[in-house]
């Protein structure tokens, strides 16, 4: 593809999972068949280096790249474990390369849009339009998207608690039947906590093949070889597995807070994926949500409207809050508010409120069924800060 010259209509900067549907949902739209638009990013997305997962009912649009879907999770802690049948819902992951690869393909496919690979060092706002400096040259344009996050901006409010969900990822293969391959491990709490909210994740692809993930919800990361001694002791302690191969590694950190992401917006500047909090304060899946998010976004830059209608409801952004409360205040109650949840309260219902996509009857169901006494305290807490 051809870069073109001139002014855009619309750049996009990041070519992650949200500026790739965005780019997308652009050029499949008739709408915008005649505007002009740049996606930017430095990377040139021909690695793995990430993996998106979900649950959802039923046949989805990602179904085409999705490597593997459970219809059974397993949930682990110190005093209660189940497996559960999720049914109508599945369980899907989407491999970071697979996903850049199929919509990369679809995005060159769009006359009107340019893919350029430059990394940007400015975004300056005029009267007239934004002008997007890189190093290598300037873009001109009339509204811009940015996925480009900015941590210090969260660590400077004190409005806010703000934890990270932060872990290492290890794709191993194993000499031995070691998984059950139709069983997803959806957290695993028996690990040692160590005063923390610290947890297992795996995903069998096959009797020899799986993703497992250290995973914390906390302020703070750890060093490396903590992330990987914990997947290490997990092989040892949970499969008597310690003969594997490492096929692929991966890490990430990703931000848990109520922070109005949202007030960074100028008229033609808007963010977005996590940079936009379209990240789930509570528990830090990002991916399906952005897809739910670029729907409701392309009507708004249709009308040249502010995305403020993507602010989370008041009534979720308060659930959410409640829990960061207790995890920033003690870190070490995760377990147990999690392992009281699955324990009362089916996982559909569990997944239907993190969905946001539940009535007020089911929110008190979810609710009643969390450890009360953390959760009063907590809500008294809030309601002290406002008088």
């Amino acid at each position: 593809m051809k870069p073109s010259t001139g002014h855009y209509d619309h750049i996009i900067i990041g070519a992650g999972a949200a500026g790739l549907m965005l780019a997308d949902a652009f050029g499949r739209d008739s709408y915008f068949r005649d505007k002009k638009i740049l996606l930017l990013d430095k990377d040139s997305k021909n690695t793995n280096d990430r993996t998106w997962s979900f649950w959802e009912k039923g046949t989805g649009r990602f179904d085409d790249i999705v490597t593997k879907s459970w219809k059974n999770i397993f949930f682990g802690g110190q005093g209660f474990s189940a497996q559960f049948d999720i049914s109508p819902y599945q369980y899907k992951l989407v491999r970071g390369l697979d996903f850049y690869r199929c919509y990369l393909d679809k995005i060159k496919t769009y006359p009107n849009i340019d893919l350029i690979h430059q990394e940007v060092t400015a975004i300056n706002e005029n009267k007239e339009g934004v002008t997007v400096t890189t190093t290598e040259k300037e873009y001109t344009g009339t509204r811009v998207f940015s996925s480009a996050f900015d941590f210090d901006a969260l660590k400077n409010d004190s409005k806010y608690p703000l934890l990270q969900q932060h872990f290492v990822g290890w794709v191993v293969k194993t000499k031995a039947p070691t998984f059950n391959p139709d069983k997803a491990i959806f957290m695993d709490f028996s690990i040692p906590q160590k005063n923390n909210t610290r947890f297992m994740y795996v995903l069998p692809f096959s009797e020899n093949k799986a993703l497992l993930e250290y995973t914390l919800f906390s302020k703070d990361l750890l060093p490396l070889d903590a992330y990987e001694n914990g997947i290490k002791d997990y092989l040892r302690d949970t499969y008597g597995c310690t003969d594997f191969e490492v096929l692929e590694k991966e890490k990430g950190s990703i931000p848990m807070t109520c922070y109005d992401f949202q007030s960074h917006n100028t008229k033609r500047i808007q963010f977005i994926g996590s940079a936009g909090g379209w990240t789930k304060p509570s528990t830090g899946y990002t991916f399906y949500n952005t897809s739910k998010k670029i729907a409701q976004i392309i009507p708004l830059i249709k009308e040249n409207k502010p995305l403020t209608p993507l602010r989370p409801k008041r009534k979720f952004k308060f659930y959410d809050l409640l829990l960061l409360d207790i995890l920033f205040a003690e870190n070490h109650k995760g377990q147990y508010i999690f392992e009281t949840l699955f324990k009362n309260r089916p996982p559909q219902l569990i997944f239907k409120f993190l969905d946001e996509e539940t009535n007020l009857w089911e929110d008190f169901r979810f609710i009643s069924g969390c450890p009360k006494k953390e959760f009063i305290l907590a809500l008294f807490k809030r309601m002290l800060r406002h008088i």
